[in-house]
């Protein structure tokens, strides 16, 4: 998942990026208003967590207008403004939820996980294909009952398949939903993580649930194991 930041207190905005990215999440971040609004209309993120007193355009102004041409990529407000006022007007606005500075992040973790959940329409933690499963809690994935080891991009990458399981998915796509914009459509990056994570596979289910369809993408099939 590709999660933007937009916060001005660059302390709070780096430990929260810091601990999204141990996460699993890909994480861009920015530290005023204007970059925030360019970026989220510029490109495609699967959350957003905004800020509402921000330096240049302020939060409520950025949502309204990114609400304008995008109803559907999740908007978590995260501010110091608890007043009742303000979370009715951001929520009118169309923020999906609300946290009041201070929180935890154990708290701020959930409520991501909430979101990400609906948005993809994926009620259950913990996502399954065939004998594959991925608890999107504890970042594991299993063969069965026995535990697969995977690097964080790798783990990445299988629950995006997981939750998108039997459709042709572009190496565009994943590069924009599992990547950082840091890496661009012709780095070499995908195809190696993607090679990783299909050897662990076929080593593990003795077939290989992920194929590639030439000049289209990337497609997870159910094992027949």
């Amino acid at each position: 998942m590709h999660i933007l930041v937009i916060e001005d207190e660059e302390q709070l905005c780096r430990s929260i990026a810091e601990g999204l990215r141990m996460d699993g999440y890909e994480t861009d971040t920015c530290l005023d208003g204007d970059e925030g609004l360019e970026l989220c209309t510029t490109e495609n993120y699967d959350l957003i967590l905004l800020d509402l007193n921000l330096p240049g355009i302020d939060g409520l102004d950025i949502l309204r207008q990114f609400r304008e041409t995008n109803s559907s990529t999740p908007v978590l407000i995260l501010s110091a403004r608890g007043q009742i006022e303000d979370k009715v007007e951001g929520l009118d606005l169309g923020a999906n939820d609300y946290l009041t500075k201070p929180f935890h992040f154990e708290e701020l973790e959930a409520r991501i996980r909430s979101l990400t959940r609906r948005r993809f329409i994926q009620e259950n933690v913990c996502l399954k294909c065939g004998h594959i499963s991925f608890d999107t809690r504890t970042r594991k994935a299993h063969i069965d009952s026995e535990e697969l080891s995977l690097t964080r991009k790798e783990s990445a990458l299988l629950e995006y398949f997981m939750l998108h399981q039997n459709r042709i998915i572009s190496p565009e796509e994943l590069i924009e939903h599992i990547w950082d914009g840091s890496v661009n459509s012709f780095s070499n990056s995908i195809r190696v993580h993607i090679s990783s994570l299909r050897k662990k596979l076929r080593a593990a289910l003795g077939n290989d649930p992920i194929q590639n369809k030439v000049g289209q993408g990337y497609i997870l099939m159910e094992d027949l194991k």
